[in-house]
């Protein structure tokens, strides 16, 4: 069933089971997980079923620190949310990457990857790609020309990726509007979370709309499932009950923001030629390709963070601008025209600079989960946006460890590269100097928005729990990537469907 909040009566109360607030990858995640059950699941999404810049212009924000995306055009504020720009990179986190490091501060999960395998299996479909295993000796028997590079696999192994043209506003609208028990309400935009006396559980929450008219809701059950910087946005402007904001009596609602650090690291030169499709943007279907990254083992001897280098045509990689430099405008839609646009004009300038050593040249693109760190946070700053919630500052701040990891993952593959004979790998001048711990204007996020809820046991050390439940609050749980307490190193929209599934399960348990 669907509903335009819009047409409701101001002060009207909407009551059921399941709340949850957003409909992107988490949210329909979970509710379809529910649908046609015998439970009253509402679900609140701010926007309608398409782009509106009036509702765009809720996510507006400031930025400081390292240079950053406009806030506004970073995440798409309708029905199926960011899954309508993604690039579609599918790959599940590694064990390494729920695991408590010791060069890594604040790392490890609660939960190990083996407790996510089951959800990661339920998650491939939602984003109907190709079969579950991503070994490569699974998809070198799928797939013809995957030759790899004869590196030790030891040191340096082929992480594979899948590659999903799901996008969910789309491919699940139908089967949400029509499932009986699941009630869609668009242009609903919670603007305030409020807990009961004690302070122990959420009885509603308040809706608005650019009508002005405003909502209740009240559940049995609440999920936060709107992104990262919205869900602790809204912690944090919940606040008439607890100054704070809710969920925050540590004062670690927003902080360990991270994001994926995307950017060119090195140039790889081969003696020869080397025929392959496995590194290469996929064309087959199902489309699969792999990355080259470092074994758990090699990572703790070198005390780095977890990350890939992929592979892109060296002739085109260095006339392509910085992404950070082309997604400029609030506006999604511009912002990624310019993209686009950057890179047809890059290959098209390519065309000419063809034959000899420059045919088997490679631009390495790192991307590497950030290190987690309290500095890098959400606050809530003065100005207010049209319903009257208090915008955000997003102040995105990098540590020595990250940049150090980047330098370190290229010459282990330079190192590998040369023992094989295949050829040479140059460090970028940005690598060059290992006292300077500066970044470059260049360095690009991957628009992967994770932190600000970050999941612990500890209630000193997280926002919500190994269930997602924020702590001290007996009815309110987070979903997606917020949770995460580490970036891991592939995309992160896989896992946010598995840690939704998990999730569901969970708050089925309860229901």
């Amino acid at each position: 069933m669907h509903i335009d909040a819009r047409t409701l009566a101001d002060g009207s109360l909407i009551e059921g089971d399941l709340c949850i607030v957003g409909a992107g990858a988490a949210g329909i995640s979970i509710a379809l997980d529910w649908a046609n059950a015998s439970r009253k699941v509402i679900v609140l999404e701010g926007g309608g079923f398409e782009y509106e810049d009036e509702v765009q212009e809720l996510y507006r924000g400031t930025t400081s620190g390292q240079k950053y995306f406009p806030l506004k055009s970073a995440r798409l504020h309708y029905f199926g949310g960011t899954t309508g720009h993604w690039a579609g990179m599918c790959a599940p986190f590694d064990p390494v990457d729920f695991a408590r490091r010791d060069w890594v501060p604040h790392s490890g999960w609660p939960i190990t990857r083996e407790d996510l395998e089951p959800y990661y299996v339920r998650a491939n479909p939602k984003v109907q790609i190709g079969p579950y295993p991503y070994d490569f000796a699974y998809w070198r028997r799928e797939l013809p020309n995957l030759a790899p590079f004869p590196l030790d696999e030891a040191v340096v192994w082929n992480k594979m990726w899948q590659f999903s043209q799901a996008r969910f506003g789309t491919l699940y609208r139908e089967e949400m509007v029509r499932a009986r028990n699941l009630h869609l309400y668009t242009h609903a935009n919670v603007v305030d979370i409020r807990a009961n006396e004690g302070l122990t559980a959420i009885e509603e929450v308040v809706a608005k709309n650019a009508t002005g008219k405003s909502y209740r809701v009240r559940a049995k059950h609440f999920v936060l499932a709107c992104c990262a910087i919205q869900n602790a946005r809204l912690l944090l402007a919940s606040r008439s009950q607890m100054p704070q904001g809710l969920g925050n009596a540590h004062d670690l609602v927003g902080r360990f923001f991270m994001e994926h650090l995307e950017i060119s690291s090195s140039e790889l030169w081969l003696f020869k030629p080397f025929p392959t499709a496995l590194y290469s943007w996929p064309q087959s279907v199902p489309p699969a390709r792999a990355e080259l990254a470092i074994t758990p083992e090699v990572q703790e001897k070198h005390r780095m963070l977890n990350g890939t280098a992929s592979l892109k045509p060296l002739a085109v990689g260095r006339r392509e601008r910085p992404r950070i430099e082309t997604w400029q405008s609030q506006d999604p839609r511009a912002a990624a025209d310019s993209m686009f646009a950057d890179w047809g004009r890059a290959a098209k300038e390519a065309e000419g600079d063809s034959g000899g050593p420059v045919d088997h040249a490679f631009l390495l693109d790192t991307r590497i989960e950030q290190a987690p760190n309290p500095n890098s946070r959400v606050t809530l700053i003065g100005e207010r946006d049209a319903l009257g919630v208090p915008r955000v500052n997003l102040h995105w701040e990098l540590t020595a460890l990250d940049k150090d990891s980047i330098r370190t993952i290229h010459r282990i593959i330079g190192q590998e590269v040369g023992k094989a004979g295949l050829g040479r790998v140059r460090l970028l001048d940005f690598l060059a100097n290992e006292d300077d711990d500066s970044w470059p204007a260049t360095t690009n996020g991957g628009w992967h928005h994770m932190g600000t809820t970050r999941m612990h046991d500890d209630p000193t050390q997280g926002v919500v729990d190994a269930n997602c439940r924020v702590h001290g609050l007996a009815n309110l749980h987070v979903a997606g990537s917020a949770c995460f307490p580490t970036a891991g190193a592939p995309n992160p929209t896989l896992t946010v469907i598995a840690l939704s599934l998990r999730l569901s399960d969970h708050l089925k348990s309860l229901a």
